[in-house]
């Protein structure tokens, strides 16, 4: 496996889980 890869992969969840919590986080 692609370490590059793997890291372009984390990038993403942490890029969703940041829009994710600028979406509905700052609500509660």
């Amino acid at each position: 496996m692609n370490p590059f890869h793997g890291r372009h992969f984390q990038g993403e969840i942490i890029l969703w889980a940041v829009r994710w919590y600028c979406k509905y986080g700052i609500s509660y």
